[in-house]
């Protein structure tokens, strides 16, 4: 069944940046020649869990409380932060600039080895391309990820960033802290010196991506090439020393237990006081969003797959443990648009993104993409006004001169 409108399926930015030159087979899309065996996981004793008393208190609270109260207490929590009754969204594009890469997730149905006919790595030319569609077309940002690809240079990195400022200038929400880690393997520098000279060539935000569960055993499970949850912690909060705004994200539902999620969220909040006490730059959302296990080499795993109720139930659970994040925002993409309005009133106060490009979730065979005057629309009928914004939740207005978050790059020229 198609999801998206004929006209939308039908722009030139929407066909695939790396089109299938093989069918998907049995053991995934990376064509591997055996299925791997399901390991076992065994959830960490509660006691050995850092925050083990909030755990306890959040375990505790999602089992004593019905799902409608907890709904309410969220949506109240959401009133509370939000009292003007608008649901924001971003219109912008997601740019996957390769998808050569050698962490090996095993939930991810998006990256290629070293070497597979199938990867790639866009030009510059490509980018700035793409760059001036989305701006076209009203974007005013790009969220710019990729594969953990060795055969990219620091100075690529840069340059990109650079040639991006110089010539197609936009908003660069970009490269993941497991990204930014193997810019500091490739060039043996510092972790503050690589963001340091990231911001100094035009990243102005970074996504939360990357983060799965924040529970070592849980990423050992899945990912276990992957950095550790302390040390994505650790980039992030370095990134907002540098003055950096940044997302956290959450991808459940790949074997994990309830204390996981909790133990997630909890360890954001604590970053999150962390950064907000040094008063330079934080997380500006959350977004959580249910594994989609096809053409992944998990898709023949004993996993319960996510419903929408367990979303539902997440999604308010964020809102009241992350009380010191702002925003809470749907993930249409993989829920759908009636779960994802539904959870606009189960404390998400945000829509999310246009996404006028999207390849990751997409290789998975989900495919939610919608036109804007759909999303305003679901947006209404859930009772909100609808709200273009910028990265960092600034509103987006027709007599703006630029992005207003990044405008101080600006100034520094001059």
């Amino acid at each position: 069944m198609t999801r998206i409108a004929p006209e939308q399926r039908a722009l030139p930015i929407l066909s695939s940046v790396s089109p299938r030159l093989r069918d998907p087979t049995p053991e995934g899309s990376m064509g591997l020649g055996k299925p791997l065996a399901q390991p076992v996981y065994v959830p960490p004793a509660l006691e050995t869990r850092p925050h083990s008393d909030e755990i306890a208190h959040w375990l505790q609270t999602l089992e004593a409380t019905p799902f409608l109260e907890l709904a309410g207490r969220a949506d109240a929590l959401r009133r509370q932060k939000h009292p003007e009754g608008v649901v924001s969204y971003i219109v912008d594009r997601n740019i996957n600039y390769t998808n050569t890469c050698i962490t090996d997730c095993k939930f991810c149905a998006f990256y290629r080895r070293p070497k597979d006919e199938e990867g790639y790595v866009l030009s510059y030319a490509e980018i700035g391309a793409k760059i001036d569609e989305t701006r076209a077309l009203g974007g005013v940002q790009i969220l710019m990820q990729g594969g953990h690809n060795p055969y990219l240079s620091f100075d690529w990195y840069l340059g990109l960033l650079r040639y991006i400022k110089e010539r197609h200038p936009i908003h660069v929400h970009g490269f993941s802290a497991s990204e930014v880690e193997l810019m500091t393997k490739v060039t043996k520098l510092p972790l503050n010196e690589v963001l340091r000279q990231l911001k100094e060539a035009g990243l102005d935000s970074i996504p939360g991506a990357g983060a799965e569960i924040l529970v070592d055993a849980v990423r050992d499970f899945i990912a276990p090439k992957k950095i550790d949850s302390s040390r994505w912690l650790e980039i992030h909060e370095a990134a907002h020393e540098q003055g950096l705004h940044t997302t956290a994200t959450m991808m459940y539902g790949v074997g994990e237990v309830w204390a996981d999620r909790i133990e997630h969220l909890v360890r954001l909040r604590a970053s999150q006081e962390r950064s907000l006490r040094r008063g330079k730059g934080h997380y500006t959302a959350f977004i959580a969003w249910s594994f989609q296990p096809t053409h992944t080499e998990m898709q023949d795993w004993a996993l319960p797959h996510g419903t929408g109720m367990d979303y539902l139930r997440t999604t308010a659970l964020s809102r009241l443990v992350l009380d010191n994040f702002d925003n809470i925002q749907v993930s249409y993409v993989t829920q759908g648009p009636k779960m994802a309005q539904l959870a606009l009133r189960m404390g998400a106060n945000d829509f999310g993104s246009l996404m006028l490009e999207e390849n990751v979730v997409s290789a998975t065979g989900i495919d939610f993409i919608m036109p804007e005057a759909e999303i305003r629309r679901i947006i209404q009928d859930a009772g909100f006004a609808p709200q273009r914004r910028y990265q960092d939740y600034t509103p987006w207005s027709e007599s703006d001169a630029g992005c207003p978050c990044c405008s101080w790059r600006g100034r520094a020229a001059a």
